[in-house]
């Protein structure tokens, strides 16, 4: 399975991106959170999914389904997902929570999941979607992938674990997990009831590991990073790795 970082911002998005770094990824420039999967499966399509895809070089037709964290405008962004269901000999699916209140999107077909319950994408492909700590009225939910025995949680947009999820992480050993880390690396934010600081990421990493659900392969990357609460990109990367995580960026690689 090979993830390609196509955004990793919360909502505070650099000027920048509309003039230096219109056409080109930066470590310090971050766009609207966005994921690819093998080149197919896209996570989240918010206010600049259409740019990162235009220079990371991904065609629209190459892209299957969609899968939504949720319905805030970062991450979901009707006009940008017609453009891309636009012409499809197949209607783009677009995968959400059951309770998503989903707009009508020509040559979409949006597929409503049910919290913990397992869908097959394809013949070695699956999804399934874990309750989140985050804004209930955007239908909010973590998104475990499996495919080809790899294992996959995308969980950005929610602070710490809800209890149903937890016990559903119990001893997945995950190969790869982001975590959300919009606050940066100090105490006393009011924003913990929906996103983390790096602080409570540490907090977690060991009972994380107690609870089987990472291990010494597993590969923890925070994004949805808020730069106006952060350092620099490269001063904190050398911060957190003495804590053996990773800081994502935009056109990041990486293949588990």
């Amino acid at each position: 399975m090979e993830v390609v970082f196509l955004g990793t911002c919360a909502c505070d998005y650099s000027p920048k991106l509309k003039d230096e770094f219109l056409n080109s990824f930066d470590f310090d420039a971050r766009r609207s959170s966005c994921l690819l999967l093998d080149g197919q499966y896209l996570i989240d399509c918010g206010e600049h999914g259409l740019d990162s895809l235009r220079i990371a070089g991904v065609k629209y037709d190459a892209i299957s389904d969609l899968f939504v964290s949720h319905l805030h405008t970062d991450h979901f962004n009707a006009q940008h997902i017609a453009e891309i269901a636009k012409g499809k000999a197949k209607k783009l699916r677009v995968w959400v929570r059951e309770d998503a209140k989903t707009p009508d999107i020509e040559n979409v077909e949006f597929i409503k999941m049910s919290i913990g319950e397992r869908y097959e994408v394809s013949s070695d492909f699956a999804v399934m979607g874990l309750r989140a700590n985050h804004d209930e009225k955007a239908a909010p939910q973590h998104l475990l992938f499996e495919k080809g025995g790899k294992k996959f949680l995308y969980a950005c947009d929610g602070a710490w674990f809800l209890n149903e999820t937890w016990y559903r992480m119990k001893g997945l050993e995950l190969d790869l997990l982001v975590l959300d880390a919009t606050c940066g690396d100090y105490a006393g934010d009011y924003r913990i009831g929906e996103h983390n600081t790096i602080p409570m990421i540490r907090l977690m990493q060991s009972s994380l590991q107690t609870w089987k659900t990472v291990n010494s392969h597993t590969k923890i990357y925070l994004s949805h990073i808020a730069p106006s609460l952060h350092k620099p990109h490269k001063e904190t990367e050398k911060q957190l790795e003495a804590d053996g995580l990773k800081l994502a960026y935009d056109g990041l690689r990486v293949k588990i």
